[in-house]
């Protein structure tokens, strides 16, 4: 009687806070990689034909793969769709300057739904959901924040998204907690780093936790670490080509070094590993058939995108299919690869599943659980309209002038680029319109996108934002630099 009556009570607290049986029987730590314009045919084990990535094609093989992961064109409409669930212009987010790149303030973050099950939150590099303070991670849930602002390292732009001014790919200045701090180093070492020191923390505390690292390589400009640029430079690449490719053998190396401390930490077994990128690569450089150098058998070392048309910015498929490797040994089966299309909306829902989280903000949550699919790869998937748009209209148009430009919209077998209907499975590589032959096919997916429309553009919340008059990285640099100074960050010891 008495275990029925504490079973009941359980039951009963796991109602009052939202959470319910955990699917996989426990709840894990959660680590996220996510690359800035890596897109997904620069790694080893796409088929790219020399670029090396050894740690990223381990993981490959240890990890069940979403090969049809969709994302947005661009860096911060992506950023907010997983940090929210649902697509990013319902999050007021329209473009990656000009206030239009601010997560709306309503919006309930992946890490405030986590924190229902007591997980503590950490990011790392880079943020890009607003430079303003009420929009900053450390206003938003993030418990531990190492971040650039801007887009990139040293950016600015004529609105408040703008970076420490001056700053530099090397020893950076970051804003950490709130305060900036002066470091030594690369920045994408500097990001696993501080990364890598704050979940040793939090293993000491024995805090279950969700680590966000960031890295704004292989973004341009093209800057790698000497001894990663001259391979390519070498090999005949321009500068700014080798600094592309450099920085994601770069990125490779420090994917070893965290897998290395996971391993050695004895936090592999009950640690949630995600490697992935923002949207599609840097068009120039994985254009097909573009000559970038000359291999050491003198072969041509030309672009590859995984024969898929488009990159960064484009709605075609290669603008917005990326890497989703997701790892957790003992409970995801390795090796094995899930063809369903799947989205960014998709990944906090599934994580909120995995933690036993069941209520989610109410009207916010677009996407679906992976969870069936991680249990098992082939489950049934009922299919649905994924929809994506360029935006990056004028400050002051309409947008629903610009509704029917630059948008997509995708289901498991078709892909609407505007007025072109794609075959996804007969043509992956979008050569042939088809949109005379499936009218009726164009037809339903036109209707539904704008269906969504009509949804979307009352939550455009950013359109009517004036400029702000000054930068706050800037404001804030400079208060802190004249009254306090700017410390040297200490680097952790691992």
């Amino acid at each position: 009687m008495i275990y029925k009556k504490f079973f009941s009570l359980l039951c009963s607290l796991f109602i009052i806070h939202g959470l319910s049986a955990l699917p996989f029987g426990e709840s894990p730590n959660i680590i996220l990689v996510i690359t800035d314009d890596q897109g997904y045919g620069p790694v080893g084990k796409h088929g790219h034909p020399w670029i090396k990535t050894p740690n990223l094609d381990k993981l490959h093989g240890q990890s069940i793969r979403f090969e049809r992961f969709l994302v947005s064109p661009t860096c911060s409409p992506t950023r907010a769709a997983l940090m929210s669930g649902r697509h990013p212009m319902k999050n007021g987010i329209t473009h990656t300057i000009l206030e239009r790149e601010r997560m709306a303030l309503s919006t309930v973050t992946l890490p405030q739904v986590l924190a229902k099950a007591g997980y503590a939150s950490g990011i790392f590099g880079k943020w890009h959901l607003g430079d303003e303070e009420p929009y900053q991670p450390h206003k938003r849930g993030f418990d531990e924040a190492f971040i650039h602002g801007a887009g990139g390292i040293g950016q600015k732009f004529n609105c408040s998204c703008a970076d420490v001014p001056g700053n530099k790919y090397f020893n950076p200045v970051i804003r950490h907690n709130g305060s900036f701090v002066k470091t030594n180093g690369y920045c994408t070492d500097l990001f696993f780093t501080a990364g890598m020191g704050w979940i040793q923390e939090m293993k000491a505390k024995r805090k279950p936790f969700f680590a966000y690292i960031s890295t704004n390589a292989p973004h341009g400009p093209f800057i790698a670490p000497p001894q990663n640029a001259k391979k390519f430079t070498d090999l005949g690449f321009s500068e700014r080509d080798a600094g592309f490719y450099g920085m994601i053998e770069n990125i490779d190396e420090n994917m070893g070094r965290l897998m290395g401390k996971l391993d050695q930490w004895d936090l592999s077994k009950n640690t949630i590993l995600i490697f992935m990128s923002d949207n599609g690569s840097v068009g120039g450089m994985v254009r097909e058939g573009s000559k970038l150098g000359t291999s050491q058998d003198g072969k041509p070392m030309e672009g590859f995108n995984a024969g898929m048309k488009g990159a960064k910015a484009s709605a075609d498929e290669g603008g917005v299919r990326v890497p989703f490797f997701i790892r957790w040994p003992g409970k995801f089966s390795p090796g094995k690869a899930v063809e369903r299309i799947t989205a960014h909306i998709d990944l906090l829902p599934t994580l909120a599943d995995i933690a036993g989280i069941d209520q989610l903000p109410k009207e916010q949550v677009e996407g679906r659980s992976l969870v069936p699919l991680l249990k098992n790869p082939n489950a049934k998937w009922k299919d649905r309209y994924l929809f994506t748009q360029g935006a990056r209209w004028k400050t002051g148009a309409e947008p629903t002038d610009h509704m029917w430009k630059r948008f997509a919209v995708r289901n498991e077998r078709f892909r609407l680029v505007e007025n072109s209907l794609y075959d996804m499975k007969a043509d992956p590589g979008q050569t042939t319109d088809v949109a005379g032959k499936f009218p009726k096919i164009v037809k339903s997916m036109r209707e539904a996108y704008e269906e969504f429309w009509k949804d979307t553009r009352p939550l455009m919340v950013n359109e009517d934002a004036p400029m702000s008059p000054t930068r706050p990285y800037h404001v804030l640099y400079e208060k802190q630099l004249n009254s306090e100074g700017i410390p040297t960050w200490q680097e952790p010891k691992l």
